[in-house]
């Protein structure tokens, strides 16, 4: 049984949705993915943890979520997002440098469609990708969510990054 639930957030509104396996999606309010499923049920308590533990991340006092993930991917996208896992709070790679991690040094445009494929944002960080230059490329939630993301993280952003943050 999937379980779901809505949750205020300062990127806005959230939806997460998992079963007994784990988290298995959180999605932002501008994804194509917005809407529960038929057969979703409300959660009760079934995704408090992850309620607090984001409370807790916005609030700038956690820095690695500990949740049972559970996301559906192809084996390349769960590596990707494994990898992605192992970004440190408040640091950003490249899709390069991503790509190497995972042991596929020219599939670069493929880890950058896996990235933007990751069906948990925020708790598998794909806002810490960005382009080998460091600008802020492609982001699932906008690239203002981006930008808020990380300057919550305490990365300071380049000053055309910045001006992301008022729109």
């Amino acid at each position: 049984m999937m379980y779901f639930r809505y949750h205020e957030s300062p990127t806005g509104p959230l939806l997460l949705a998992g079963d007994e396996s784990g988290l298995r999606m959180l999605h932002m309010d501008n994804s194509e993915h917005w809407q529960p499923r038929e057969g979703w049920r409300p959660a009760d308590r079934q995704l408090d943890d992850a309620c607090r533990q984001l409370d807790r991340y916005f609030a700038g006092r956690l820095k690695r979520f500990e949740l049972r993930l559970a996301p559906h991917g192809t084996p390349f996208q769960q590596a990707v997002w494994q990898a992605l896992q192992d970004i440190p709070y408040g640091r950003t790679i490249s899709y390069g440098e991503l790509a190497e991690r995972i042991g596929r040094p020219r599939s670069i445009r493929a880890v950058g469609t896996a990235n933007g494929a990751n069906p948990i944002s925020i708790i598998i960080p794909c806002h810490r990708v960005i382009g080998r230059d460091g600008s802020l490329t492609g982001y699932a939630g906008g690239l203002s969510r981006k930008a808020l993301l990380l300057k919550l993280e305490g990365l300071r952003l380049q000053p055309e990054q910045d001006q992301l943050l008022l729109i």
